[in-house]
């Protein structure tokens, strides 16, 4: 497993630069806080936070596709809502786990304010299924393409912002967005050789902040 040590200014801070080099997301890893820091006083006696952060070995297989999709129907019949899920791909290696997609009437009733129902749909499905399996696999649940669409909308978010702070000369400050939405307009940026991305905030209103180099 590979595994990296990272220090900021907060514990969160630490976390988002860890995930960003090694490409993960919080679902993807095991993170161990070696300090919280210390704020100091005027700065004099501070020190940073850091943050172990090891990407878990998963396994993909046949079994866990399986075990997925029931555990899957059987989550969409007890929340009774008028929806059916597919597996679109069944993965093949420990990179790639089995994706599923909703479809149906109240299929978007499962996205949520920011796609956090669907978030937690994913992680309970993920539990489960692991405790079924006796193994971790990288189990990925979408509804009718919105992690797709939403991407790409972020995406080009980031593009347009960073050009703005490039023309000004003045960071911009993005809405609140969830931790796999922050790594998409961090990832996004990553090669940008005019801006750089800093995370602010704390809790539901931390965001993405696009500095002009």
């Amino acid at each position: 497993m590979k595994s990296i040590t990272t220090t900021a200014k907060t514990v969160e801070d630490a976390i988002e630069i860890a995930l960003k080099e090694l490409d993960v997301d919080r679902t993807e890893v095991e993170i161990d806080v070696v300090s919280k820091g210390k704020p100091g006083i005027l700065g004099i006696g501070s020190e940073p936070a850091s943050v172990r952060v090891k990407k878990v070995e998963f396994k993909s297989d046949n079994d866990s596709a399986k075990v997925a999709g029931e555990v899957l129907a059987g989550l969409l019949n007890l929340m009774n809502v008028e929806a059916v899920s597919s597996l679109i791909d069944a993965g093949d290696d420990e990179q790639s786990g089995p994706e599923f997609d909703i479809e149906g009437d109240d299929a978007g009733l499962l996205i949520g304010r920011r796609g956090e129902t669907l978030q937690a749909l994913q992680f309970i499905t993920r539990v489960i299924t692991n405790n079924k399996t006796g193994h971790r696999s990288p189990i990925s649940v979408d509804v009718e393409g919105y992690y797709q669409r939403r991407d790409q909308s972020l995406v080009n978010l980031a593009d347009r912002v960073a050009k703005r702070v490039v023309r000004t000369g003045r960071e911009i400050e993005l809405e609140p967005m969830n931790a796999r939405e922050r790594r998409v307009v961090h990832m996004s940026l990553a090669d940008n050789e005019d801006v750089y991305t800093e995370s602010s905030g704390l809790g539901t209103d931390r965001r993405i902040v696009i500095i002009p180099m």
